[in-house]
Parts: structure tokens; C-alpha cells; sequence
């Protein structure tokens, strides 16, 4: 199976190249996948069918265009889109993001964080302390399992000296360069089997599937 896998920031894509082959494993099949990563969520087009700006780098603008284009390109056996929820209802956004899906390429999964990519890392709470030793325990253990929290804030003041205040003081792009580094840092400790978070089992779930079935 050949997987074209869409993320909307860098620090998902830094995630995912080390999580992919945890999920998927190399030794029954030769699986292969391109991630690519782009600059924030953005907005589904109001007009689905209607062209898109390519040098706008936001997920959703682009994406119509992008799963119609995967539908010609031969070789490309599915495609994984995985969004952060944020504050979104997780139904409605999927009826928007399925009702895209079927303009474009047939084989397409769409897989969201709650509420946002941190959360996996929180569902791993050992790869997280193996990462970062000195993490503050009592953050850590008082997040709830995908809950809407301010996740990555959350995050932020469990490893961060000063927490989310003191990042947010500093504006961008110091926020995306940490989340980047937690995702170089934890991935490699994570178990993938193991994950406490739901939106993650459903991805390792959804992942496997596409194998199975490609």
C-alpha cells in the first residue's frame, strides 16, 4: 500500500514519520507513505469544486483540489488527513470533511486530535517522562484523556520553564518550534499500542485498516 498522508504543521509531520512505521510495521508488508505537512488548518472552501490558490498553504483550502488530484494519480492507494479538532463538533466537522472526500480520491481517512496533536503525547505519559525527566508530574497527571483543555498549553506547563504565559509572551515562532521539539523528543519513546488517548487508537485503528484492506 502506497499512503499519501496530509497533516496540517510541521510538528505533525515530525510526529508521524516516527509514528507510521510503529503503526504499520515493515515486516508482513512493504508499506510506504509521503507526509506532508502544511502551514496551519485554514478554512473548507464554500464552493468545493472551485479552484484553489496553490501558494496558499492551509490544509482545507487546498484540500478539495488535493484529493481530486490524489483520484488521477495512479499508484496512490489512500490518503490520511489528520486535522487537530481544536474547539470544532467533532460530527460536523466530519460531515464537511466526508462531503469533500467524495469529490476526491474514494480511499480517504480522516483522522482528528482531541483537541489537538498533544494529546497523544499525554495519552504516553512514561514517553513523555522518558523525554523529559524533570516534567512536571502534577500537570501531567491532572489531564484528562482527549479532553478540550488547551491541550498544548497544557503541554507547555508540564515542560516549559514559565509554562504556556511565558511562550505566548514571547509570540511566534517560539510555540511552533517547542511543539516541533516535543514531537522529535517523545514520538520515539511512544508505544503505540499502549496510547491512552481514543483519537489516537482510532488512528493506529483506521491505519491498519488501510493496510489490511490495501
Amino acid at each position: 500500500m502506497h499512503l499519501e498522508v496530509l497533516v496540517e504543521d510541521a510538528s505533525g509531520k515530525i510526529a508521524l514519520e516516527t509514528l507510521l512505521p510503529k503503526v504499520l510495521g515493515l515486516q508482513d508488508a512493504p508499506h510506504t507513505w509521503r507526509i506532508h505537512a502544511y502551514k496551519g488548518i485554514g478554512r473548507i472552501p464554500k464552493n468545493l469544486q472551485g479552484s484553489a490558490d496553490p501558494s496558499k498553504r492551509m490544509l482545507l483550502d487546498q484540500l478539495p483540489r488535493l484529493l481530486a488530484g490524489y483520484a488521477r494519480t495512479p499508484g496512490v492507494d489512500a490518503v490520511m488527513v489528520v486535522l487537530d479538532r481544536d474547539t470544532r463538533p467533532c460530527a460536523d466537522f466530519l460531515t464537511e470533511l466526508k462531503a469533500i472526500a467524495a469529490l476526491g480520491h474514494p480511499n480517504t481517512l480522516f483522522r482528528l486530535a482531541i483537541e489537538e496533536m498533544e494529546a497523544w503525547y499525554f495519552g504516553d505519559l512514561a514517553a513523555v517522562k522518558k523525554a523529559y525527566p524533570h516534567a512536571k508530574a502534577k500537570v501531567l497527571n491532572a489531564y484528562i484523556q482527549d479532553s478540550v483543555c488547551g491541550t498544548w498549553e497544557m503541554l507547555a506547563d508540564a515542560l516549559y520553564a514559565g509554562g504556556a504565559a511565558a511562550i505566548k509572551k514571547q509570540g511566534w515562532p517560539l510555540s511552533g518550534q517547542l511543539k516541533c521539539e516535543w514531537a522529535g523528543r517523545i514520538s520515539p519513546y511512544m508505544d503505540v499500542d499502549a496510547n491512552l488517548s481514543p483519537s489516537f487508537r482510532k488512528l493506529s485503528q483506521g491505519l491498519r485498516r488501510l493496510a489490511m484492506n490495501g
